[in-house]
């Protein structure tokens, strides 16, 4: 994992999440974001990182990505860890 790769995993549990309408309601409800000002600031690194973590709170839903991803379910912990606020376990 590289900040790159983090990055791109983020990003993309943005993309998953923003195109599902019930985890985009939920995360809205969650952050008191709008979905404007949530793309308006979908890749800054606080965002991001806040992505990461709704995510990995929600074991279906990090399930769900990371099976429509292909990825390993372990991906989106490692990618946290570049971000800010990040703790070592996950």
């Amino acid at each position: 994992m590289n900040q790159e790769l983090a990055e791109i995993t983020a990003l993309q549990a943005v993309a998953y999440i923003l195109g599902q309408e019930k985890q985009r309601d939920w995360l809205m409800n969650e952050t008191g974001l709008s979905p404007s000002d949530f793309i308006q600031s979908a890749d800054s690194p606080e965002i991001l990182a806040g992505v990461l973590d709704f995510l990995l709170a929600h074991e279906e839903m990090l399930i769900d990505f990371c099976s429509a991803q292909n990825i390993d379910p372990a991906q989106p912990a490692k990618a946290r860890r570049f971000f800010p606020g990040a703790v070592l376990e996950y």
